[in-house]
């Protein structure tokens, strides 16, 4: 699977489904990624928008140095910070929705409440904390992408992912939750 590049270069060759498919399939998981730079759901969504008009108008080079998806997230980190720069306030998100399909609706609930607890513990943490155990636990890039979206040497994000998740486990504890 190539990710995602062999739809953006049929968007660059003029086929538009190749820009539909890219954004049904990336959009959601880089909303949740740009939401831990904004802590705005709303800002993030902008900055999903914005990341794919840009590569819709800009159309820039896909040179194939990373996955496609660790280039287009890269992408929308630099579209988010310069949202950043021009707007600095901005409303912390206070729910984080999550989505389960369990038919025990005990279990569904308890999941839910674990699941909140773990994203309050994780918007605690530091932003570049947030930031690597999002990309690590729930986008699955591999340390060297994450470096690169980053911009971080690899033994960096190995540091910050070890810090991340200690300090997680003591946000944790605090809060009465488990890992």
């Amino acid at each position: 699977m190539d990710n995602g590049a062999s739809s953006y270069r049929r968007y660059i060759e003029g086929d538009d489904s190749g820009m539909t498919e890219l954004i049904r399939d990336y959009k959601d998981g880089l909303l949740l990624y740009l939401v831990s730079f904004t802590n705005n759901i709303s800002d993030a969504e902008d900055c999903v928008q914005e990341t794919f008009i840009r590569l819709a108008i800009k159309k820039p080079k896909f040179r194939g140095n990373s996955s496609f998806k660790t280039w287009l997230y890269a992408i929308g980190r630099n579209v988010t910070r310069d949202m950043l720069r021009k707007h600095r306030p901005s409303v912390p998100l206070d729910d984080a929705a999550e989505f389960a399909d369990l038919q025990d609706i005990e279990q569904d609930y308890i999941q839910e409440e674990q699941k909140i607890i773990v994203h309050q513990a994780i918007r605690n943490l530091k932003p570049d904390y947030q930031q690597a155990i999002y990309l690590s636990y729930f986008e699955q890039f591999s340390n060297d992408e994450i470096a690169r979206i980053m911009r971080k040497t690899r033994k960096q994000v190995e540091n910050l992912l070890y810090n991340a998740r200690k300090s997680l486990k003591l946000q944790l504890e605090k809060e009465g939750g488990c890992l």
